[in-house]
Order: C-alpha cells, then structure tokens, then sequence
C-alpha cells in the first residue's frame, strides 16, 4: 500500500523525523487559508505547491511549483488541482492518460534562506531479498532518479546492511554520515535523521521508504523533503490507523473492486484471462499461457471459496478486459471441491450469458473426474483439462483459432 507524500510525512514525524512542513488543500481556497498558515509558522511569504499522486518525477510534469506570493499561490494551486499529471511513473508514462491531482500539499520553503548553502542526498531502505536483511541505500547525488545515478556514477550510490536480529547499529549511522561527507552539527543530525528513519521503517512494516530530496540545510539541519511511503499489505491488521489512510482513487479501479470482493487481482497486458486458486499456481499458469503462445491479461487467485458467486464475479471481471481472447480456470482441489468449482463455473455462465470467448477449465485435485463429467455434460462451449499441459494444448488452439 502507497501512501501520499503528506501521510508519509507523518508518519515520519510520528518517529521523530523532521520534515518539510505543510498542510494538504483541495481546492484553491484550501490552498489560500493553507498557504497563510505556513507563511505565519515559517516567516517566509515563500511556498511550495505539491501535486498529491501516487508517482515519482511530479516536478518534470508540472506537478511542483513555488509561489512567492499569495496571487501565485492561486494561480499554481488553480492549474495543478484538477490537472491530469503525466510522469514517468503514471499509467503508459509521458504518453499516457496521466493522474488526476484532487489535492495539493502547501509546504514552506525549506531551502530559505539562504539555497546556495543548501545540499542534497538521497536516502532509501527497502528489503534485499538476497541477502534477507534490510539495506539502507545513500548517495551524495540527491534530486535526482537514483538509476541514473547508478547507471553512470555507480561509486557514488553507497549501501549499508542492516542484520534484522540486530537492528541498525549506532557505528551504521555514523557510517551513513560520514560516507556523505558530514561533519560537526551536520554530522550529528544525519545520525540522528538515520536511525529515527530506520525506526520508522520497522515501526511501521514499510517495504519501502525513499527521502529524495534529503536536505542538508544552511544552518545543519537534516531535513526530508519529500518522501515516498510504501507499505507491507500483510502486516496493515496491525497498523488500522496506517491501513485507513489507503487512497483507492489512485488505485486501479478493477483492482480494487476485486479486492472488495475477496480476489487477488493484478491487470496485465496480455490476452489470456487468468482464474486460478493460490498464488504459486497462478503464477505457473502465466508461465505456461506463455510457453503456450499466449500472454496473460491478468493474474487472478480465487482462494480456497471459488464458489459459483466468487467464480462470476472473477468472470466479470476478467471480461471487462476488451483484449482477453481466451480464458484459463486452473484449479488444484485441496480444501476445496473441484465439482463445486465446475459447478460454479456452468451456474455463473449461465448466469452471465453472451460469454464470447473461449474458456478452458483444468480441475485437478479431490473430485477432479466429477467435475470434468459435469463440465462435458454441461453442453455450453466450455473446454475442459485435467493436465496442465492438456490445458496448454487448448489454449494454443483457441487462440490460433
């Protein structure tokens, strides 16, 4: 789950991390009452309008403005709210549909006053999966995409291991800061700035927490900038109040309907809608729609109730996609009944009617040959499998078809 830039900003203050302050408007009348509030709390009549979307690089779109006065600050808040902002990270990128922005953040300057003397770095942890710990990755190079960086200047990208048992050791954070080139009160406060972040990464069962810009202001101060915010979707029945900021608006709509009913759905660009129960089986029925000729429009995993109600909703679902040409059901009966799956399978075509695309159905597992006789007699066009590869070979022929 992805948090805005102000909900992960306080998140982190939560810990004690200092941030960019700000307050969230949407509209420019919000903006306005916004933009007094912080011109008071700050001293400066300088602002900074921040485009709130789930997406990196809002700066190159347009999505981030600075305004030095009120009249500014109308017409920055006026065109950004309500804008569809396109980034390299919104849906088809550049040349997509972009992100509605519904909300601004007004947050002070954080540069003033005086920006020459200020300096930017990036920080990140996230999981190396590799290595199962986590890793905190730091670089001089602030402000900018961190692959790039990467890409062209790889010794300037710095990476410390954190021992999961052990937690962030106080050498760690000395390291970070010295490895960025800190000294004196600036030192301190990085040290500090690193282990309040790392408390909160694992305070808060993050999988991801990225500071770029982290500022290095003119009189030392370590402050976040902005903040990107992901978190594990496992652990968020321990964390109510983090789980109750999700913003399903900037979440794929087909996505989330499925979740409200109980699927774990993913969109994909393929051709071959996929329905299957357990997510290892469903990732090997991709592989094989792809060894098949095919490419999968979805990933789909009905759990252990694929009832007739379950498996209609999952065919709405799937057909909703204009460029599914076929559709693959693979289902393993452990816990459940592969009969009541076949069963469930004929009462939700029935159902819908006017299924205009193929469906082969591969039951395997307890009461596999009853629910291969129910799908035969059944007399709709419903091709049925016991084997995977069965399934394969069916799926290759219709779509050559």
């Amino acid at each position: 789950m992805n948090l805005h830039e102000y909900q992960g900003k306080e998140l982190l203050k939560s810990y004690g991390v200092a941030i960019q302050e700000g307050i969230i408007a949407t509209n420019v009348e919000e903006a306005v009452a916004a933009y007094n509030q912080v011109k008071e709390k700050s001293g400066s009549g300088v602002a900074v309008i921040k485009a709130q979307i789930h997406a990196g690089g809002r700066g190159k779109g347009g999505g981030v403005k600075l305004a030095k006065n009120e009249e500014e600050l109308k017409e920055h808040a006026g065109n950004i709210i309500g804008m569809m902002l396109k980034t390299p990270q919104t849906p088809g990128g550049l040349e997509g549909p972009g992100k509605l922005v519904r909300k601004v953040l007004i947050a002070e300057d954080s540069y003033a006053p005086d920006f020459d003397a200020c300096k930017e770095y990036y920080v990140s942890i996230l999981m190396d999966r590799t290595r199962k710990c986590n890793v905190i990755i730091y670089s001089t190079q602030g402000g900018m995409d961190i692959e790039q960086v990467a890409e062209e200047t790889p010794h300037l990208v710095h990476k410390e291991y954190i021992d999961p048992t052990l937690g962030l050791q106080a050498f760690q954070a000395r390291k970070v800061a010295f490895n960025l080139g800190l000294s004196g009160q600036a030192f301190k406060e990085m040290t500090r700035f690193i282990s309040k972040l790392y408390a909160a990464f694992v305070g808060s069962d993050a999988s991801l927490f990225e500071i770029n810009p982290c500022l290095h202001t003119g009189d030392d101060r370590i402050i976040a900038v902005d903040c990107k915010v992901s978190l594990d979707d496992n652990a968020l029945y321990r964390h109510k109040e983090l789980a109750a900021q999700r913003d399903t608006d900037e979440e794929d709509p087909t996505e989330v309907e499925a979740k409200s009913y109980g699927l774990n759905f993913v969109n994909l660009d393929g051709n071959v809608g996929c329905m299957v129960n357990g997510a290892g089986l469903a990732m090997a029925t991709m592989d094989i729609i792809k060894l098949s000729g095919g490419e999968p429009a979805n990933f789909l995993d009905v759990g252990g109730t694929a009832d007739a109600d379950r498996v209609e909703k999952a065919f709405r679902i799937i057909l909703r996609d204009p460029a599914v040409k076929a559709i693959l059901i693979n289902i393993f009966g452990g816990i459940v009944r592969c009969d009541r799956v076949a069963q469930g399978v004929v009462d939700a075509y029935k159902n819908m009617g006017n299924i205009n695309v193929p469906i082969i159905v591969r039951l395997q597992g307890t009461n596999a040959d009853i629910a291969k006789q129910i799908i035969d007699d059944s007399g709709l066009e419903v091709h049925s499998a016991i084997l995977l590869q069965e399934a394969a070979d069916l799926v290759t022929k219709v779509l050559d078809n």
